[in-house]
């Protein structure tokens, strides 16, 4: 927390420990929601309720979407009938979406018994549609206009009924409900007054179908630099629109969701501050019992060339470099093409492009490491370390491994994800464990291979 944030909340403390509740209010209406929310999380759930109630309406609502569900949860069970229904009034429809999607079925049920029979049917209808979808994060509060309007009578509409929609920014022009096009509040206080939306309206409009995933959303709204991006149905009818902060949301969330698999976890809704250690194990042992499990391949790889390592004991000094070399070439290309897949930049139609690219970088990364591990073999461990067992047979054979090890980890690295793609799989579980688990296979099946060809032959 930033220095001025705990002076902050000192001040709030001190404030509250003496009953000034007048100047606590004062304090809090200067601030920002989303700041609101983060002292009131960090000044403890006994002081939650008395801080909230001290809040101005507007500022109560706007902070209560940015508090964490643990936090929504106990004060909506603190509140009366009257200040929920207060509280939810406030509320945009898709941020009350999100308050009942992590909320228990009986606060669930309180929620929509408070609500306001047009909200209660639009958040019906919204959790109707399938989870991380765009109908499932979208907002029915939009401003909608009609092409024949003149920019003065669509400027007076504006006016009405904006104040209830969540962006104004952007219009939407329908005709019997179908998105023809879009205009912008700049162009409509920039015109004349007596011209026509449709003389001024974008017809080239970009939308999605309910349906899309919500990380096409994300995508399609970062890729046009929209503020809001209309969701249509399959009859190209108006059903809403996503913005910008949702989408964020939505990267964010994704992100971690990649990161958690990428390092070889399922992903959880809990930040981990809120996980307890029994979370935190149900999250990582079922990974790490199957990367336990498909290590056996390696031990069984090892153990089938025994005689091999018996006849040349310094062999098994080289398997720990080998197998991390092949595990970080892997995971270098598989992290690479997973970013790249999630920006849209490569598809499973660019594979032969990407396996060209990566094997001839593959290639010269495989030299260098082979030409520099060639001379630390020779100079370090045969003159320094003066392992005498170790020959230029030897050598070669490592380098060749090393080669040929990062030649086929860079392979596996960059087609995996983009195979996992293809079958509708999260590329990110094509990640560093999963990937390091194949490799080292691999790696030590070269090896073996390489070294029965030039030391026994």
């Amino acid at each position: 927390m930033a220095e001025h944030e705990v002076l902050i909340e000192n001040s709030l403390n001190l404030l509250l420990s003496e009953k000034k509740y007048a100047s606590l209010k004062d304090v809090l209406s200067t601030m920002n929601p989303t700041d609101v929310a983060e002292i009131l999380k960090n000044m403890g759930r006994d002081k939650l309720p008395l801080m909230f109630r001290l809040l101005p309406k507007k500022l109560a609502a706007d902070s209560f979407v940015e508090m964490d569900s643990e936090e929504q949860e106990l004060l909506i069970k603190g509140f009366s009938d009257t200040e929920l229904k207060e509280v939810l009034d406030e509320l945009y429809v898709d941020d009350a979406v999100d308050v009942v999607e992590e909320m228990p079925a009986n606060v669930v049920d309180r929620i929509i018994d408070q609500s306001e029979p047009g909200m209660r049917k639009e958040i019906n209808e919204i959790l109707r549609y399938p989870e991380n979808s765009a109908g499932s994060i979208m907002t029915t509060e939009y401003v909608s206009l009609r092409e024949k309007m003149t920019v003065s009578e669509a400027i007076q509409k504006i006016r009405r009924t904006g104040v209830s929609k969540e962006t104004i920014y952007t219009c939407y022009i329908t005709h019997d409900r179908n998105l023809i096009g879009t205009v912008s509040v700049k162009d409509l206080l920039t015109e004349d007054d007596d011209l026509r939306i449709s003389e001024i309206m974008n017809k080239n409009v970009i939308s999605v179908r309910t349906l899309a995933d919500q990380e096409e959303v994300a995508q399609t709204l970062s890729k046009y630099h929209l503020i809001a991006l209309p969701v249509v149905d399959a009859e190209n009818r108006m059903v809403g629109i996503v913005t910008f902060d949702d989408a964020m949301d939505v990267i964010e969330e994704e992100t971690t969701e990649d990161m958690e698999l990428m390092g070889g976890m399922t992903p959880s809704d809990k930040t981990y501050l809120r996980s307890s250690p029994w979370d935190l194990f149900k999250h990582r042992i079922p990974w790490l019992l199957l990367l336990m499990v498909s290590a056996t391949f390696t031990g069984m790889i090892i153990t089938s060339f025994e005689n091999a390592l018996a006849a040349q004991v310094i062999l098994t000094a080289f398997i720990p470099m080998l197998m991390d070399t092949g595990g970080n070439s892997g995971s270098q290309s598989s992290v690479t093409i997973i970013r790249a897949i999630s920006l849209g930049e490569v598809d499973f139609k660019d594979l032969c492009k990407v396996l060209w690219k990566e094997i001839r970088t593959a290639f010269m990364c495989g030299l260098s490491l082979s030409i520099v591990c060639f001379a630390k073999i020779m100079l370090v461990d045969r003159i320094l370390l003066n392992h005498s067992e170790v020959t230029v047979p030897i050598a070669a054979s490592v380098c060749c491994t090393m080669l040929l090890t990062v030649l086929v980890a860079k392979i596996v690295g960059c087609t995996l994800p983009l195979v996992a793609k293809k079958l509708r799989l999260d590329p990110a579980v094509m990640a560093s464990p999963f990937i390091t688990t194949i490799v080292d296979a691999l790696s030590l099946l070269i090896y073996f291979g390489i070294a029965n060809l030039v030391l026994f032959r």
